[in-house]
C-alpha cells in the first residue's frame, strides 16, 4: 500500500490526508502542538475560555469546503442566518443598514432601498464586471468607482477577503470571488460559521476520521529537511526532529505548509514572499449579548470606517478581525484595544437591548504578522501549482495557485488538487475547481 507523508497539519494538509485516508497509508507531521494552523481554537487564559485564533466567515459558494465538512459530518457545527443578510455599520456617518440579496442570479435587491447598500447608484454596480474581467495587473482600485457602493461593499470586502488594501489588492483574485458569489446570487452568499469552535469544525473531526483510518497524526515533530535523488527525480527520505524517515519506492510526499517553510525545504521553489498581518480582538464580557433584529439573525456585522472590520458574537464573547493589519503595525497593543471598544460600543449599542459598559472588560489582541501572502498582483504571479519536477512530491497551501486569496475554501482545495498531482482518485476534484 502506498504511504502518504504529508507535511503540515493546517487546513490543507488535513484536506490532503482525509482525501488520501481510504486509498493509502498516510502520516501527517505537524510541528506545532496541535493541528489546524490559523483555523483552530485554543483555551486563553487571560479569558478563561476557548476562542479561535482567527474569525473566518464562510460562504456557501465554497463546495470544496462544505465536501471537506460533508465527508467528516460536521455540516451541523456550522451556524448562520440561513439567508443571505449581512448587517453594516457606518462609523463615519453612523448610518446602519442590512443587505439582504435576493436568492437568484436576478439581482432584484438592486431595485429595493431597504436590501442594498444606502447611498449607491444603479451604475456602480458596473464595478463588478470590470472586476470579472480585470487582467493580472489590475488593482482592485482601477476597477471601482467612486461612490457609496464601493466604500460601503466593495472596499471592506476586498480588504477582508484579500487580506491586502485595495490600492495593492489583485483585481484577479477579487473578480474571482465576485464571480463564485456576487455574481451567482444570493443561495451562493449564505453566511456560515463555526457555532462552538473552528476547531470543532474542521480539526477534531478530521482527527477522529483519520483515526477511523488509522492514518498517524504526528504533533510536535518538526521536518527540517527533504533528501531528494536528483537521478531518479523523487524524495527519499525526510529528516524530522524524531530522526529520518526512510521512504519506500511507492511513498509520495505533501509539502503542506507555508511558503517560507517550503522554500526553506525546497531550494529554488518559488512563492509569495510578502505577507500581511491579521489583528483578532477578542472580549469578555459579563453576560452574553441580546442582539436584536439582523444582528440577532446573523449573528456578525461588518464595520466601514474604522480599525475593526468584522465583528463576530460567540457567547460571552466579542470577537473582532481587523484584516491588512501591516498598517496598524505601530499601534499599542492598549491602544488597539481600546479604541475597538469604542467602535464597539458606538455600533452595537443601539442593536442590542443592554449597552456594553464604558469600561473595557478583560480583552486579549492576537495578531499573526504572516497570515497571509500579499495579494497583490505581483505575489499571485509567484504562486506555484501543485505539481513539482519530483514525482512523489506536491504543494498543498492556500498560498499555492488555487485561483483564490488566502481563504479556508483555497486551503481545503489545494489539499484536494495535491492529491490529485500525485496521481490518487480526489472524488472532490470537480466541486474544487467549480
Amino acid at each position: 500500500m502506498s504511504h502518504v507523508h504529508i507535511i503540515g497539519g493546517g487546513l490543507a494538509g488535513l484536506s490532503a490526508a482525509v482525501d488520501l485516508a481510504s486509498q493509502a497509508q498516510v502520516t501527517v507531521y505537524e510541528a506545532g502542538p496541535a493541528c489546524g494552523g490559523r483555523a483552530r481554537s485554543f483555551h486563553d487564559k487571560a479569558l478563561d475560555t476557548v476562542i479561535d485564533n482567527g474569525n473566518h466567515l464562510l460562504l456557501s459558494a465554497n463546495p470544496a469546503t462544505f465536501r471537506y465538512l460533508d465527508r467528516l459530518g460536521a455540516r451541523d457545527t456550522l451556524k448562520g442566518p440561513g439567508a443571505p443578510v449581512f448587517p453594516w455599520y457606518d462609523l463615519q456617518e453612523d448610518v446602519a443598514w442590512t443587505l439582504r440579496l435576493s436568492p437568484g442570479r436576478i439581482p432584484f435587491w438592486l431595485l429595493q432601498r431597504g436590501s442594498r447598500v444606502p447611498g449607491m447608484r444603479l451604475g456602480d454596480v458596473r464595478a463588478l464586471f470590470r472586476l470579472m474581467k480585470a487582467d493580472e495587473q489590475a488593482s482592485v482600485a482601477d476597477c471601482l468607482l467612486p461612490g457609496q457602493f464601493a466604500r460601503r461593499l466593495l472596499e471592506p470586502l476586498a480588504v477582508s477577503g484579500l487580506n491586502t488594501d485595495v490600492k495593492r489588492g489583485s483585481a484577479r483574485l477579487l473578480g474571482n470571488i465576485v464571480r463564485r458569489t456576487l455574481a451567482k446570487g444570493g443561495n451562493a452568499c449564505c453566511p456560515w460559521m463555526a457555532a462552538s469552535g473552528l476547531s470543532e469544525s474542521f480539526v477534531t473531526p478530521a482527527l477522529r476520521y483519520l483515526e477511523r483510518f488509522h492514518a498517524e497524526v504526528l504533533t510536535s515533530t518538526r521536518v527540517s529537511a527533504l533528501q531528494i535523488d536528483e537521478g531518479t527525480g523523487r524524495v527519499t527520505a525526510l529528516e524530522t526532529s524524531n530522526g529520518p524517515v526512510m521512504l519506500g519506492a511507492e511513498d509520495s510526499v505533501i509539502l503542506a505548509v507555508p511558503s517560507p517553510v517550503a522554500a526553506g525545504l525546497l531550494p529554488g521553489l518559488e512563492g509569495p514572499d510578502e505577507f500581511e498581518s491579521i489583528a483578532n480582538a477578542h472580549y469578555r464580557l459579563a453576560q452574553p449579548l441580546q442582539p436584536r433584529g439582523a444582528l440577532k439573525q446573523a449573528g456578525f456585522i461588518g464595520l466601514v470606517g474604522g480599525v475593526a472590520e468584522w465583528v463576530f458574537l460567540h457567547d460571552e464573547v466579542l470577537s473582532v478581525t481587523v484584516s491588512a493589519a501591516n498598517r496598524y503595525a505601530d499601534w499599542g497593543q492598549e491602544d488597539m484595544l481600546t479604541h475597538i471598544w469604542a467602535e464597539l460600543r458606538q455600533t452595537l449599542d443601539p442593536l442590542i437591548e443592554v449597552p456594553l459598559p464604558e469600561a473595557m472588560p478583560v480583552a486579549r489582541l492576537i495578531r499573526e504578522k504572516r497570515a497571509t501572502f500579499a495579494a497583490t498582483p505581483e505575489q499571485d504571479k509567484r504562486r506555484p501549482g501543485a505539481k513539482t519536477a519530483y514525482a512523489n512530491l506536491a504543494l498543498a497551501g492556500d498560498w499555492t495557485d488555487t485561483g483564490l486569496p488566502s481563504t479556508i475554501e483555497g486551503a481545503i482545495q489545494s489539499g484536494v488538487v495535491a492529491v490529485g498531482a500525485l496521481g490518487f482518485r480526489t472524488a472532490s476534484a470537480g466541486a474544487a475547481h467549480a
